[in-house]
């Protein structure tokens, strides 16, 4: 119930954050002209923006069914579809996009995916997806920098600081990934302070590490994995290269819907890896707000003061609020459906309160997992 009403607040606060950057950027202008000034847009360059927002949540999709295919799993492409708009919408409306991948996961369980396959997945794609854009970032830094410094101009504070946030969150994945009996310890620690400043409860403290070794014995088997299976991590990174672009191309095609020539893709594509940068670590629900801000200054010698805002409300439009809304309803009917069948969820991850189990439970639990197929090829 807490967690519903919390994103209940962060939908609104969305909402009102968007309804004040429209009020505050467009406060001199008539509601007719800001009409007149989207309507200037080809219509058929922002159906390509359409396909292109689409493309990027599929391209999740296809990571996700071709490393569950790793795993043997077979799951269509469609429910694949299904986890990748879930994902987004609760990304969208959660600070640092914190709520997407837990539950992805859950509706992964619902579908009878092992709770370590899921959990593994949504790792390599995490550390994918922040390493695209870091490695993209630094590439065009180096080879456009003065492109950006000109274009970034008051940001660059903002941008530098971004650049550090997605390095240590990238560095932390890494960690818990490759050296899980490292993060073991430190999770430990972590349960024993919130336990004595009872944040945690005690009588749960067995089950909080027995949780841990389980992810841990999980981390261990995939990190072998992946070691060994070096092509899939670089048709995995390659994929995520693919979904960043298609998402990045969306602010070219809504520049190109306005007739607009002068700057290059590669220039829109650089500058629009520096304002993720800047402002996808912020802990801001949809980064609402500042990315708006953002992209007024970033772009503004781009699109020209006339359409700058207009360009910003498309690319906006066509990137967040549309990937929401129909993340929305996906998640919506996703819901509906989980709640009128039972539960396919494989058995590593028990529907009862570890509190309730014996000590022995929780002890065979613990235990790697040793099912048929898991982790083998």
């Amino acid at each position: 119930m807490k967690k519903t009403i919390g994103y209940i607040i962060n939908i609104l606060f969305i909402v009102l954050v968007a309804y004040l950057t429209i009020d505050i950027l467009f406060k001199d202008q008539e509601f007719s002209t800001i009409i007149a000034d989207l309507d200037k847009a080809n219509k058929l360059w922002l159906a390509l923006g359409v396909l292109l927002s689409f493309f990027f949540v599929a391209g999740e999709s296809v990571i996700i069914k071709y490393m569950l295919g790793m795993f043997k799993v077979r799951i269509p492409l469609l429910r694949c579809i299904k986890y990748s708009f879930v994902g987004f919408f609760y990304s969208y409306i959660t600070p640092s996009s914190s709520g997407g991948q837990p539950a992805q996961m859950y509706y992964m369980k619902k579908d009878g995916i092992k709770f370590g396959h899921s959990t593994l997945i949504m790792l390599i794609i995490a550390i994918a997806y922040k390493a695209v854009l870091v490695v993209g970032g630094v590439v065009f830094f180096i080879f456009e920098y003065d492109f950006v410094v000109e274009n970034v101009g008051n940001k660059m504070w903002l941008l530098i600081v971004g650049f550090i946030l997605n390095i240590v969150y990238i560095a932390g994945l890494v960690v818990l990934f490759f050296n899980p009996l490292g993060a073991r310890k430190v999770a430990v620690k972590a349960i024993n302070f919130l336990c004595r400043i009872k944040v945690l409860k005690r009588k749960k403290y067995d089950a909080y590490i027995a949780r841990i070794d389980r992810l841990k014995d999980t981390y261990i088997e995939g990190a072998n994995y992946v070691k060994s299976h070096f092509r899939a991590v670089v048709n995995i990174f390659i994929m995520t290269c693919i979904q960043r672009g298609c998402l990045f191309a969306v602010t070219w095609v809504v520049y190109r819907s306005y007739g607009l020539s002068g700057t290059s893709f590669i220039g829109i594509i650089t500058l629009q890896t520096m304002l993720a940068i800047a402002v996808e670590m912020l802990p801001l629900p949809g980064a609402a707000g500042i990315t708006e801000a953002c992209f007024i200054v970033m772009f503004s010698g781009i699109f020209g003061e006339e359409l700058v805002k207009s360009g910003m409300l498309l690319s906006r439009g066509l990137t967040f609020y549309c990937v929401l809304i129909a993340g929305a309803v996906v998640t919506f009917i996703a819901h509906f459906i989980a709640m009128r069948k039972p539960s396919l969820a494989a058995p590593d991850v028990p529907s009862v309160n570890p509190e309730d189990k014996t000590e022995k439970e929780n002890e065979i639990e613990s235990q790697p997992e040793k099912e048929e197929g898991v982790l083998k090829e």
